[in-house]
């Protein structure tokens, strides 16, 4: 599927959807361990998480990949895990503001 930040995405084995950040190209972006589709896709009969990718995801929260490709913001959270391929992706750090005097 190709990405651009603002592209929207569903799971198809739960209720997680998000919205790209960053990331462009031909990503395989997945959830519970099923490759995500487009949030107005036709909806499919809903499978369940795989072992291990079965962690859930948190409303509100950016996840990206360990080479920073990625980033999506979950707006609607659910039981799978996201991915990128076979690699789990994880929840962004904030970041440190500068202390004030």
């Amino acid at each position: 599927m190709q990405l651009k930040p603002g592209s929207r995405l569903r799971s198809t084995t739960c209720d997680t959807q998000v919205v790209v950040v960053r990331g462009t190209g031909d990503l395989p972006v997945t959830c519970g361990g099923a490759p995500m589709v487009a949030a107005d896709a036709a909806p499919t009969d809903a499978g369940t998480p795989a072992a291990g990718h079965d962690g859930g995801t948190l409303l509100g929260k950016r996840y990206e990949d360990a080479d920073g490709a990625l980033e999506v913001l979950v707006v609607k959270p659910g039981a799978g895990s996201l991915g990128l391929g076979e690699a789990l992706l994880a929840v962004k750090a904030a970041k440190q503001l500068p202390a004030s005097d």
